[in-house]
């Protein structure tokens, strides 16, 4: 099958701008391992519009984090006119934001743990008793374990949201 010439977008201005180059190197080898004419895309480095300029038909979408599997990039591709691998937008967004996805679990009556947004306000001793004694604390919209930490009492709560709020956007314990 001829997939013409594909980019593998990797690298990328996210947090896991490193993993996404290692993935994406090892994609673009296997994809030419294979026969395919696939050469290597950093969004860093160039625009998006590039993409036509250097005759891409498709992409590979090897970004990681914010920018990539949010449904930034998807929908930035689909306004270019350009397919490109995994989900969508509105399922890339949903998946990489956990407040809105728990949210979504529950208007369906899916089971999934406990939880609490966290804000400056938190009554913290409250909030830990609430979840147990025990919570993992993460930026609501970051990837892997960027800016997440596990806690057992009120002031290690404190300290990883302040940690995880340097991250930007919703955090989630």
């Amino acid at each position: 099958m001829d997939f013409g010439r594909v980019a593998v977008m990797m690298g990328g201005k996210s947090a896991e701008r490193e993993v996404s180059l290692k993935s994406g190197t090892a994609v673009l080898a296997a994809l030419r391992g294979a026969g395919v004419d696939a050469h290597a895309f950093d969004p860093a480095h160039k625009p998006l519009e590039a993409l036509h300029a250097e005759g891409c038909q498709r992409v590979f979408i090897a970004l990681h984090g914010r920018g990539g599997e949010d449904g930034s990039m998807q929908g930035a591709l689909d306004l270019l006119g350009i397919p490109y691998t995994g989900s969508g937008v509105l399922a890339s967004a949903l998946g990489m934001d956990k407040w809105r996805t728990k949210m979504v679990w529950q208007a369906q009556e899916l089971p999934t743990p406990a939880y609490a947004l966290l804000h400056e306000a938190t009554d913290w001793d409250a909030c830990m008793t609430a979840l147990g004694g025990c919570a993992i604390v993460k930026p609501a919209c970051e990837g892997s374990s960027i800016g997440m930490r596990r806690v057992t009492n009120a002031q290690e709560l404190k300290e990883a949201f302040a940690y995880a709020k340097a991250f930007a956007g919703a955090v989630l314990a």
